[in-house]
């Protein structure tokens, strides 16, 4: 009992740290150069945790039969492939259906759902941990630690849209929650069932979610825009790789 209350409160940790970026992402103003290269950056966090969730479903997805060469499980591929659909066109379902085009608020939340996604892969790993290995051995600690510290970074993508906009707190405060509450929900689910079928399920769910949040988040900073602007957007997503890939470290 005590190990599964440990595991609630540690994930309500890693989940609910997302709120840690709400004093930066609500500053009154920016500069529009500002502005621009801050979207950048949050493009660029979205595309380092499409390729950390990938980097968790790909040693289930190819099994080394030999040396120098991967064969893909059919079955899990599959599951994948399936989920991937399902992330990306739910998005595109949910865009299309707006009647009044791709607002900030339905911007905000295609992301928050996205890496809501993600961090319920977040949440199942280290649940299942936290029963296989124990909620204080090493490798759940260092799950702890890291996860925490990337789900801080994962507040700013959700607030990009509203940069220079309307900020309202509540909107923030809710949107927040949709990109942190997974977290709690995995780690919960991941404590009492755990299989490579689901797990690899939801990580095709996640990165067909964030990959098509990408895309209009990618046109919207290249449109109409003069060769320097465009210099930093690129340096912006590149900045934004690097912080996701360097938190990721620790």
């Amino acid at each position: 009992m005590s190990n599964f209350i440990g595991t609630v409160l540690f994930s309500v940790i890693m989940g609910f740290s997302i709120y840690l970026s709400l004093p930066m992402v609500l500053r009154r103003k920016t500069s529009e150069n500002t502005t621009r290269i801050l979207n950048a950056v949050a493009i660029g966090i979205l595309v380092f945790l499409m390729c950390d969730v990938f980097s968790d479903a790909a040693p289930s997805l190819y099994n080394s039969s030999s040396p120098g060469s991967y064969l893909a499980i059919p079955s899990l591929s599959a599951a994948f492939a399936i989920a991937l659909v399902i992330g990306f066109f739910m998005l595109y379902y949910f865009e299309n259906r707006a009647k009044h085009g791709l607002t900030p608020a339905n911007m905000s939340l295609m992301i928050a759902i996205g890496i809501g996604l993600q961090n319920l892969t977040e949440g199942l790993v280290f649940g299942s941990t936290s029963v296989s290995l124990g909620l204080f051995s090493g490798v759940a600690l260092v799950i702890l630690v890291g996860f925490t510290l990337q789900n801080v970074t994962e507040g700013f993508p959700i607030a990009a849209p509203f940069l220079n906009n309307n900020k309202k707190l509540g909107t923030m405060l809710l949107l927040f929650l949709v990109g942190g509450l997974p977290t709690v929900i995995g780690g919960i689910t991941g404590f009492f069932y755990s299989s490579t079928l689901f797990n690899v399920f939801f990580d095709g769910l996640a990165i067909g979610a964030i990959l098509y949040v990408i895309l209009p988040m990618i046109k919207h900073q290249l449109k109409d825009i003069d060769p320097i602007k465009q210099k930093l957007v690129y340096l912006g997503i590149f900045l934004g790789f690097l912080v996701g890939f360097l938190v990721n470290l620790i």
